[in-house]
């Protein structure tokens, strides 16, 4: 026997009236059909018991109580299957939240320690020199990877680098024309296949500037495209609870960098944070 909301799919254009208001019902609210009863069930569809037992002889079903069961194992079946997809096999639906907390940490602890393997520290070393020189660092990053891409440019702008944060195609090939000789293109990309990312790190190249990397994928399309790359040491996972573990080692490597320029130029340090309103009342107090 198919899976029961297959059927009911299948057969819902041959329904009417109340069996397919029934049938509807049942396909848009799954688990509701899965756990109401015959009355309420029928209250619901705006019909009778007798509807809902006559769809269920119709599917192959010996009366409501057994389709019931079915689209309820079904539905589940189906979540289960979106879950892990989504979240992944480590948690669960059910776990409490220590459980979880205990989880997204270790799988924290373990992706840390795989950067810490992985980075060369001679490569992040060179580029944190070519940002101390560089005349323009252009930091490119999208959705979850635009997170550590922007925290840096953030950092650097704070001690005095001129570096300006991109996402999306049309910032990116904007960002890598206005490059040269002696500038920075920086990209972080997990995966290291983002599109925008490669044209970005290859218009860099071609305008002269140094392409730089921060991934875990050091086989990948970016990095090709790349002269220095920071291997991250975890590649794009399956699921949330991958992509949320390798996050630490993204912003592990962002940080390196910008505590290595900030070392190179300690004068840079301590330097006060003007904010627009502090500016706009000191003008007001000169007036």
């Amino acid at each position: 026997m198919d899976a029961p909301l297959k059927s009911i799919k299948d057969l819902l254009p041959d329904l009417a009236g109340a069996s397919r208001r029934v049938a509807e019902l049942i396909l848009e609210q799954p688990d509701l059909a899965g756990r109401s009863s015959i009355t309420s069930l029928a209250a619901a569809a705006e019909t009778s018991p007798a509807t809902l037992t006559r769809l269920a002889a119709a599917l192959g079903y010996e009366g409501f109580p057994a389709l019931r069961a079915a689209i309820a194992t079904d539905h589940g079946r189906d979540l289960q299957a979106g879950w892990e997809a989504d979240i992944g096999t480590m948690i669960t639906p059910t776990d409490p939240p220590g459980r979880v907390l205990d989880v997204l940490a270790g799988t924290h602890a373990q992706a840390l320690r795989a950067a810490v393997a992985a980075i060369d520290l001679d490569v992040a070393g060179r580029l944190a020199d070519l940002i101390v020189d560089a005349g323009r660092i252009a930091i490119f990053g999208e959705w979850g990877d635009a997170i550590p891409a922007e925290e840096l440019q953030i950092r650097l702008l704070r001690i005095g680098r001129p570096a300006w944060f991109h996402r999306g195609h049309q910032e990116a090939v904007v960002a890598a024309r206005l490059l040269g000789p002696g500038d920075v293109a920086l990209a972080i990309s997990r995966s290291g296949e983002h599109r925008d990312g490669v044209r970005f790190l290859n218009q860099a190249a071609e305008a002269g500037a140094t392409a730089a990397l921060i991934t875990g994928a050091t086989g990948s399309t970016m990095a090709r495209q790349a002269e220095l790359v920071i291997d991250t040491g975890i590649r794009d996972g399956p699921n949330w609870t991958g992509y949320f573990a390798g996050r630490a080692t993204d912003t592990l490597a962002a940080g390196l960098i910008f505590v290595l320029v900030a070392q190179r130029t300690p004068d840079s340090l301590g330097m006060p944070i003007h904010t627009v309103d502090q500016e706009h009342e000191g003008d007001q107090e000169r007036s």
